[in-house]
């Protein structure tokens, strides 16, 4: 395997991948490991994630360039990259590089994956969508959505 693409965020499912992979480092070295992290600008509401385009994203992104509320998203997603790359870096992974993008989660997983010609996705198996009965939860949106395997870790 070549290339691992460990999707993150503040939840314990996220925390939970994180140690699995950790754990199996003596028997699984990938040649590089990409750390993944998604702003949401829109936050975590059903009507948010409704109504979110292209367009409102870009929107949305350039209106907070420089601002205050972006710094915060922007530290947020930097410590919260920092602390898996240590949870790695610990566990004996060397060649660990870390993304931070905007948007949807399951959409920029899969665009990400797709992108940087990764072969295993690996990420937690329940974040904060609330409303995940209703319209399924991240995880299983990439699941149905991405071209290669997808690794669900509970």
């Amino acid at each position: 395997m070549k290339k691992v693409l460990l999707a993150v965020d503040n939840t314990k499912g996220s925390e939970q991948a994180a140690q699995a992979l950790a754990g199996w480092a003596k028997a699984f070295q990938p040649d590089s490991i990409l750390l993944l992290y998604i702003e949401r600008l829109f936050g975590w509401s059903l009507v948010g994630e409704a109504l979110e385009s292209e367009q409102d994203l870009e929107e949305v992104s350039e209106a907070l360039e420089g601002s205050e509320y972006q710094e915060k998203l922007d530290a947020a997603a930097t410590r919260i990259i920092s602390h898996f790359r240590d949870v790695l870096e610990q566990a004996g992974y060397k060649n660990i590089q870390s993304v931070i993008k905007k948007g949807h989660p399951a959409e920029e997983i899969v665009a990400t994956a797709k992108e940087e010609g990764v072969d295993l996705i690996i990420m937690g198996s329940r974040g904060r969508r609330l409303h995940s009965l209703l319209l399924g939860s991240v995880s299983r949106e990439v699941t149905n959505t991405a071209d290669i395997s997808v690794l669900i870790v509970r």
